[in-house]
């Protein structure tokens, strides 16, 4: 398996499903600095990122600017359409996608990919079709997790240590 691209859900993946609004109408997202981490790693081992969500948020915007993720879709509301109009544009099979999701919406743009996981509160239909299943919740590393397991199922975690010269420093 060769993964080209890992596309990310937000709400119960990146974060705890959590949207919090101030009287202000001020929204705030909890983010888990360990998945931020890996993420950010994931173009020098070859792989592009992808946020895919249906709710459209500017603080997603920001996370994603923050993590240098490639290509960010939000406010989707059928993510088959979304991802189907993104592997024409972008000239990518499902061969070569991963993807890591927790909800219903998610659960027909998953089936397309090569590699599925998800945080452990991910709903049931979703976890039966995944092929991990991260002990971790949405927003508490789940992400972080899950790209692990799929780095070394693709061989490249030795990479993915040496991009912060862990190799190195532990022999």
């Amino acid at each position: 398996m060769e993964v080209k691209l890992l596309i990310l859900d937000v709400d119960g993946t990146l974060t705890d499903g959590g949207i919090y609004i101030g009287s202000d109408k001020t929204e705030t997202k909890r983010f888990q600095a360990k998945d931020g981490l890996i993420v950010r790693v994931f173009p020098k081992l070859g792989i592009r990122t992808l946020i895919l969500t249906g709710r459209y948020s500017d603080l997603t915007q920001i996370r994603a600017d923050d993590l240098s993720v490639s290509f960010v879709i939000q406010g989707v509301g059928n993510k088959v359409e979304a991802l189907g109009k993104f592997m024409l544009e972008h000239n990518i099979a499902p061969e070569h996608i991963a993807y890591i999701g927790d909800d219903l919406n998610d659960f027909a743009a998953m089936q397309l990919c090569c590699f599925r996981a998800c945080p452990n509160d991910a709903a049931n239909e979703i976890k039966k079709i995944c092929d991990y299943t991260s002990p971790l919740n949405g927003g508490q590393g789940a992400v972080r997790d899950c790209c692990e397991f799929l780095l070394k199922k693709t061989g490249k975690y030795d990479a993915f240590l040496k991009t912060f010269d862990v190799v190195h420093n532990c022999i």
